[in-house]
């Protein structure tokens, strides 16, 4: 078996991945293409990550131009503790307030630590919500690596 085999990360695994960790970075291209990279908030969903972002970003200008991108969270301080997960995606902008204030009180229950200290920031988001859009990112191709697997070996 390859050691490219050995570390690739189950569904379940991969999913796990992604509730545990908190940023992804997006990769977009930009006016040149060349690729703009943003680091984002997400909630993960299944296999889809949703989030928000101001309408006026240069990835939310790029994503509408070609809604496609690659997606990256990875974590690990040394070679033998990497893990990430790379997603190539495609992407729906959502325009629609009540969808664009769903998916931010998804994501500040997610980062707020407490559904009290989301609940208490409703108002805020409804406020954010009229200069956001919503991303949603399906996934059409996923790469995955857990260098844990290989218990130090090489």
């Amino acid at each position: 078996m390859s050691r490219r085999a050995q570390i690739v990360m189950t569904d379940e695994e991969v999913a796990a991945f992604l509730a545990e960790e908190r940023v992804v970075t997006v990769a977009t291209l930009g006016p040149g293409g060349r690729p703009h990279l943003a680091p984002l908030w997400y909630v993960p969903e299944g296999a889809v990550l949703r989030g928000w972002t101001y309408g006026s970003s240069q990835k939310v200008a790029n994503l509408r131009r070609l809604a496609q991108a690659t997606l990256l969270v990875e974590a690990g301080d040394s070679y033998e503790l990497l893990r990430g997960v790379s997603l190539e995606c495609d992407v729906e902008v959502v325009d629609a307030p009540e969808r664009v204030a769903a998916i931010g009180v998804d994501v500040l229950t997610r980062y707020a630590g407490s559904p009290e200290v989301a609940a208490s920031a409703t108002q805020f988001v409804r406020v954010q919500a009229a200069k956001r859009v919503g991303l949603v990112f399906t996934p059409t191709k996923v790469v995955s690596w857990d260098h844990r697997k290989l218990d130090g070996g090489y």
